[in-house]
């Protein structure tokens, strides 16, 4: 703004977002942000031997990420920042690399025809007359990628869950769609007395075992092969039912089935969690979430992002009461809606 006066600078922005979002991912591809683990610096000079950069690639590179807030500069040459070293190095617990990886091979050409998603009201990632999408795709590169992605989100957001929500009193949680598991595992070490079970298609359990194995969580996390829009019930013997991202890849008519489902499936007492990017009750943002139902536009046959106010109204007609809303900041959400059942 000059003078009081607006400018076109805020559009400008959004023209070149993906300047942005290309950067950080050739950053990722090249592994930059591990090679500078702990601290190491590295120079334009040195980055030809590194990462087989010449001199002015490099420098613009390196240049760039600094100017993200993902590099800072050290003497002649750069470094992590603090933001890079604690979720973009490999092995890290909150590694967010494959988010990135993952949107960069899979949405980013889709979303170019995002105007064609608009008029036909169809997704561009998949094709529903093949009735292959990501949740139920075989295919071992996509399946690595697509729930790499998803543990990356999820890890950091199940921490801010944990942060928010009181689950001491609870003992065992049905993670619905569970995904690799990336909320019981964050969860069940938070809390010592909490169990939990993965509920997720049979090829996804696999991939969700391995990661259970490694957090040495084998004995207090199992998975059932299941399909929670297919089958008739979800699994009982659980006090809490998360329904973390799920709920935004489908219509209102499939969740409020699924929010039934997880009604009878609860007993007295027990606590529903809905894990989202809410958005705000008039319908006009926060970002995040409008920007993801977007996405579920380009991903998906009839999701979109709701409310805190419409999940209430849904957790209600499902029979929940002392319905409340707690917010927080992670990737994969920006708040939880909970319920109890009487």
């Amino acid at each position: 703004m000059i003078c009081g006066m607006l400018t076109p600078t805020p559009l400008m922005d959004l023209v070149t977002g993906f300047w942005s979002f290309k950067t950080f991912a050739a950053a990722v591809e090249l592994d930059l942000f591990s090679r500078l683990a702990g601290g190491r610096t590295l120079t334009v000079a040195d980055a030809e031997r590194e990462l087989g950069l010449p001199e002015r690639p490099a420098d613009l590179l390196f240049t760039a990420c600094a100017s993200l807030g993902l590099l800072e500069r050290a003497g002649e040459g750069y470094r992590n920042s603090p933001l890079a070293e604690e979720f973009l190095v490999r092995g890290r617990p909150y590694y967010f690399g494959g988010q990135v990886s993952y949107c960069d091979r899979r949405t980013y050409l889709p979303w170019h025809r995002v105007g064609e998603a608009l008029r036909d009201d169809r997704p561009l990632t998949w094709d529903p007359a093949t009735q292959e999408s990501m949740f139920t795709t075989e295919d071992p590169q996509l399946l690595a990628t697509f729930w790499e992605a998803m543990y990356s989100t999820s890890i950091f957001t199940a921490r801010a869950l944990g942060e928010s929500v009181e689950l001491g009193p609870y003992t065992r949680l049905l993670d619905v769609g569970g995904g690799s598991g990336a909320y019981p595992i964050e969860l069940c070490g938070r809390f010592p007395g909490l169990s939990a079970t993965v509920l997720d298609l049979p090829h996804v359990c696999e991939m969700a075992t391995g990661k259970i194995a490694a957090a040495g969580l084998s004995d207090r996390i199992a998975t059932t092969p299941g399909n929670f829009l297919t089958d008739a019930a979800l699994p009982g013997g659980h006090d809490v039912l998360l329904l973390s991202m799920i709920l935004h890849d489908w219509d209102e008519a499939t969740n409020r089935e699924l929010l039934a489902k997880a009604y009878a499936a609860l007993p007295a007492g027990g606590l529903v969690i809905i894990s989202e990017l809410l958005l705000d009750a008039d319908r006009t943002g926060p970002a995040p979430a409008a920007l993801m139902g977007m996405n579920m536009l380009v991903e998906t046959v009839g999701g979109r992002n709701y409310s805190d106010v419409e999940y209430a109204d849904w957790l209600g007609a499902a029979g929940f009461t002392d319905v409340r809303t707690v917010r927080f900041d992670a990737p994969g959400a920006n708040g939880a809606v909970l319920g109890r059942k009487p």
